[in-house]
């Protein structure tokens, strides 16, 4: 028998043959519709060594989800409803399609053929090669044979879009294909595609093997984009782009999901993971590259700013004893889907950008080539990329006693001083580095090293105390809660980074025990580790280790480079959260905030302060909160004041303003309430049609849709086709204002899809949570209509689990707890042990013992210090 993929298709015939002198045989098919298996079973023992060709006619219906071969539709600009259908294999969905091996490492050629109507569209990987006339309404497009590659990465598309085109410096052709209506936010998406891969193209050494790229924008789909080879896809919101009304978040959001996809066109596509265990050598890798291609090839974006805050985030996760290695064994389709999370991409990137800081740009480079060129159309282990980066790296570890100089100057908007630049990607503090290298000369094992941080879930905390010339060091796992297993057994490769008070140049220490001793070469006032947070690790400087550095801020906070700044005023929260500071001393260092012009360390601040103030909120309790809401406000004061309400100014400081008068409308800050309610009321009397600045649109939705008069009108412009642009912001504002019935009018409309995308469900419910006077409104949404959301967005997928964790992420009493483990222990099994679910109870116990143990010292804290 021949055992294949296959769910929710009606076979109707099968046959087997075997050449041309023997005929084809009918054959039995068996269904194994829990393991999404069928079965052919020949008339005759098929034997070992022979070549069989199996023929199967079966019927589907397209998929409601999002998922296989799905239906989506849009209105034109006249309200006329359309449909259209594409595709969405990856991980395992491509067996909804076409009976198939459907694991990446069954790579074949694939040969594709669809019937149409003249009016519609056909779209594959492969440019078509014919197309024949079927009779007057059918027409049957042959399309060229695809190069060998996964089942997931198979698409189609049959549609009326309408699409523009260029050739890139290589003579590829890239296309983007909208709606009709919006072919016209289609421009900026198409430059930054010829840009990106004809980098891509340079850096890795190897063409792009097909004859053409074509990118296409679907009005539903799940994720941000697909890297199917030849045809991604995307959501519309990550393809489009209009000049006039985009903000600058959405041009960073664009350039960057374009650059993931592009790179996956390599990581992935030409090598790919053998399964999905390694998923990360995928995910990681493209988020990645977008770091180093969009820093290269749109440096005014200044990528790096956001790197940072990902592996601040990820380490959030990272720290529950619910984490996962990045390479973690899986069997079944959820378990696969869980896959697809911030570990795999982001952790996956963080870990990736450490160790190019450790083999320095160069030698990090030539091992990908290596990489890529040796596995191209093959599948692979982490073991493989491993002993290419150690194959590659062995000449610049044994050439390098220094590390180069970093030429080429960076981008100077809005940045700090001492910036350099090294293969595209900014750095700061790097005019030099130091003379010793990592390995100290002993040959590099970079699976040794990377195992560590592949093999091993979480992350290391380095403990620091300095006495007199001698730093010690000693290295634990950083684990939060009070259920939280021991650190022995755990030990990672740490390459270590760090600049003193004599000097700032960046000194490098391999550390690959529990405890070490670093010796200085005179005495100093201060030691900073991780510089510019290239390690994925957090710094405990103990003694008065932590008072030096806060004094230092305080005095002159621009001796560290933002990304440095930003990285303390995270460590230092990090280690409230272990008891290893106390809260006291963490709001010691937020004073000197006052004076931080820069994104990150303002960001930075924001992410720490606002989510204790939201615990507080939520918990309702004696006015504390609204000391703490006043008290950040405070810090950020001068900065808000300074903002102009324009699209005025470098890409970071539009970031900035637009988080910031954000901030400070939504906290009540009454000069920031004025500006937006006078803004909203002249765009309500324009009837909509005064433009508002793209960066200040958010602020003025959510103060706008605080009155049911301005709640209804968003909601009226939310449909028309002309506000497409701003259907993101009007959802955040919608979701944070309105009554109980609006808001649970609003989350039903969601999962009906007409005057809510369904794919936009997830936000809604997001915003709603986030909202003090209705929180409670997402969690019942979400009791209530659990089946439904399963069904809509599959078991495991990255969507259910940002609902579930988005909606109790602030919950910190025993009564929300047990809620929260009531409802899924009511579930059959396999909801109730999503990985989602165990970090929401984690998380939740961590907020109960965080309050127990900090909020009276927020208090006195707040008393002393803030009148």
């Amino acid at each position: 028998a021949v055992v294949l993929h296959s769910k929710r298709l009606h076979i109707t015939r099968a046959a087997v043959g075997a050449g041309q002198s023997h005929p084809e045989q009918e054959a039995r098919v068996l269904e194994h519709r829990e393991r999404e298996q069928l079965a052919i079973v020949s008339s005759e023992p098929l034997r070992a060594g022979h070549d069989y060709s199996i023929q199967i006619q079966f019927l589907g219906n397209l998929s409601e989800s999002f998922h296989g071969f799905y239906k989506s539709t849009y209105r034109t600009r006249e309200g006329e409803l359309r449909v259209l259908a594409a595709t969405q294999f990856e991980p395992t969905s491509a067996r909804m399609a076409f009976p198939c091996f459907d694991e990446p490492a069954f790579k074949a050629r694939f040969s594709i053929r669809i019937r149409r109507e003249p009016r519609h569209l056909a779209l594959s990987n492969m440019p078509v090669v014919k197309s024949v006339n079927i009779s007057p309404w059918l027409i049957e497009d042959h399309f060229d044979t695809t190069v060998k590659m996964s089942t997931y990465l198979v698409a189609f598309i049959v549609s009326d879009f309408k699409s523009i085109s260029k050739i890139t410096s290589h003579g590829v052709k890239i296309s983007v294909y909208t709606v009709p209506d919006k072919i016209d936010q289609a421009d900026y998406a198409l430059d930054a595609a010829v840009k990106l891969l004809d980098f891509y193209e340079e850096y890795f050494s190897i063409p792009y093997p097909l004859p053409k790229q074509g990118k296409s924008a679907i009005p539903d789909f799940q994720s941000g984009a697909m890297e199917n080879w030849g045809l991604t896809t995307y959501r519309e919101s990550s393809l489009l782009y209009d000049p006039e009304k985009s903000s600058a978040y959405s041009k960073l959001w664009i350039t960057m999901v374009i650059a993931h996809e592009l790179a996956h066109q390599w990581f992935g596509n030409l090598v790919t993971m053998e399964w999905w265990n390694d998923l990360w050598l995928n995910e990681g890798f493209a988020k990645f590259m977008e770091f180093v291609s969009v820093s290269a090839t749109h440096p005014e974006l200044t990528v790096e700013d956001y790197f940072l805050g990902k592996c601040f985030d990820v380490m959030e996760v990272d720290a529950l004893n619910s984490s996962h290695p990045v390479s973690t064994p899986v069997e079944d389709p959820a378990q696969i889907l869980e896959m697809f999370d911030e570990v795999s991409y982001d952790k996956g990137s963080c870990i990736l950008n450490m160790l190019r800081d450790y083999l320095t740009a160069s030698g990090f480079k030539a091992g990908l080539v290596q990489y890529l060129q040796k596995y191209s159309y093959q599948n692979t282990k982490n073991e493989d990329l491993w002993n290419s980066l150690t194959n590659a790296s062995i000449p610049y570890s044994l050439t390098f006693t220094r590390f180069p100089d970093f030429s080429g100057i960076c981008p100077t908007v809005g940045s700090d001083k001492n910036e350099a630049q090294s293969e595209g990607f900014c750095r700061r503090n790097q005019e030099s580095s130091s003379n010793v290298h990592w390995t100290k000369g002993e040959t590099l094992d970079v699976k040794v090293m990377m195992d560590t941080w592949t093999l091993q879930k979480g992350f290391p905390l380095v403990s620091v105390i300095v006495r007199g010339k001698n730093v010690h060091l000693q290295q634990e796992r950083y684990v939060k809660g009070m259920d939280s297993p021991s650190s022995a057994g755990y030990l990672w490769h740490i390459p270590l980074t760090y600049i003193t008070s004599k000097s700032n140049i960046t000194q490098r220490f391999l550390m690959t025990t529990k405890t070490d001793v670093i010796i200085l070469p005179e005495e100093v006032e201060w030691v900073k580790f991780n510089v510019d947070m290239n390690g994925y690790y957090i710094v405990h400087y103990e003694d008065d280790g932590w008072d030096r550095l806060i004094n230092l801020l305080k005095e002159n906070h621009t001796v560290f480079s933002s990304s440095d700044r930003a990285n303390l005023v995270n460590n230092i929260f990090q280690l409230v959260r272990i008891k290893k500071m106390s809260i006291s001393k963490a709001l010691d260092l937020t004073l000197y905030l006052k004076h931080e012009r820069q994104v990150m360390p303002v960001l930075q601040g924001l992410n720490e302060l606002i989510p204790i103030y939201r615990l507080m909120e939520k918990r309702d309790v004696d006015g504390t909160e609204k000391q703490l809401q006043e008290y950040i406000v405070s810090l950020f004061k001068g900065l808000i004041d300074e903002q102009s309400w324009s699209d005025e100014g470098s890409v970071s400081q539009r970031l900035l303003r637009h988080s910031l008068l954000l901030f400070a409308c939504m906290h009540r800050y009454q000069p920031c309430v004025d500006k937006a309610r006078g803004y909203f009321m002249e765009w309500q009397q324009s009837n909509g049609t005064l433009r508002l600045p793209a960066d200040v649109k958010t602020a003025v939705y959510a103060v706008g849709a605080q009155t049911p008069e301005g709640w209804d009108l968003l909601l009226g412009v939310y449909k028309l086709h002309m506000f497409s642009m701003d259907r993101q912001d009007i959802e955040l504002a919608l979701g944070l204002g309105g009554s109980e019935g609006k808001l649970r009018w609003l989350m039903d409309q969601g999962l009906h899809g007409d005057t809510v995308r369904t794919q936009d469900l997830p936000h809604i419910i997001l915003y709603v949570a986030k909202n003090q006077r209705s929180h409670r409104l997402a969690w019942t949404f979400l009791k209530e209509n659990w089946e439904k959301l399963v069904e809509k967005f599959e078991l495991g997928s990255n969507a259910l689990a940002r609902i579930v964790t988005g909606v109790t992420s602030q919950y910190s009493t025993r009564s929300q707890l047990a809620q929260v483990e009531e409802f899924f222990s009511s579930l059959e099994e396999k909801s109730a042990q999503l990985r989602c679910v165990h970090q929401a109870i984690e998380t939740i116990k961590d907020n109960m013992e965080w309050m127990d143990g900090n909020f009276e010292k927020i208090k006195t804290w707040l008393q002393d210090n803030h009148r």
